[in-house]
């Protein structure tokens, strides 16, 4: 009986020790995972001036099938966006989407003739060439408004757009438009 109690006090003590060993290497991979997520990171590539600047910006594009306006993010000259931001996101509109089920909206040779705000509205000042939107589309007129505003207000300081054409109001673009 002797040798039977004494193998059941080696065994609950080989037991002890295994959950004792797993339970400090458990302590210990843990304990190194902390001071590692403390440490600095180090990219492998260094990163260049050029890639720095850059900032992404949310533009809006009609989906084709879908007929509902999805977002598509760019990357951008943050020193592009300091000194023309309207003009540069109109241009990226303009530019037209990488995604294939994504349509381009603004109309071919359109430019921008000025751009400023007044308040927290953005006077879009822009040429003729706009006007040439399909009119015969579905919502093509909804999808260019939506897809300009959208896009611009995405600055903190855009609430609202307001298009001009060469310098005066159009009667097909004569409201304030703001974020639906």
């Amino acid at each position: 009986m002797d040798k039977n109690k004494l193998r059941i006090i080696v065994g609950i003590l080989i037991i002890l020790i295994v959950v004792g060993g797993f339970f400090a290497i458990r302590m210990a991979k843990n304990s190194s995972q902390e001071t590692s997520i403390g440490e600095e990171y180090t990219p492998q590539e260094e990163i260049t001036e050029e890639q720095e600047r850059m900032a992404s910006v949310n533009i809006y594009f009609p989906n084709k099938e879908k007929n509902k306006l999805e977002i598509e993010t760019k990357l951008v000259d943050i020193r592009e966006m300091m000194n023309i931001p309207y003009e540069k996101i109109f241009n990226l509109l303009k530019a037209g989407p990488k995604k294939d089920n994504l349509e381009k909206i603004i109309p071919k040779n359109t430019k921008v003739l000025k751009a400023y705000l007044d308040k927290d509205c953005l006077v879009l000042d822009l040429s003729k060439d706009f006007l040439n939107y399909d009119m015969e589309k579905e919502n093509a007129k909804n999808n260019l408004i939506n897809s300009i505003v959208y896009s611009l207000t995405e600055l903190n300081e855009v609430n609202s757009v307001k298009f001009l054409i060469e310098g005066k109001e159009d009667e097909q673009f004569n409201q304030i438009y703001t974020r639906e």
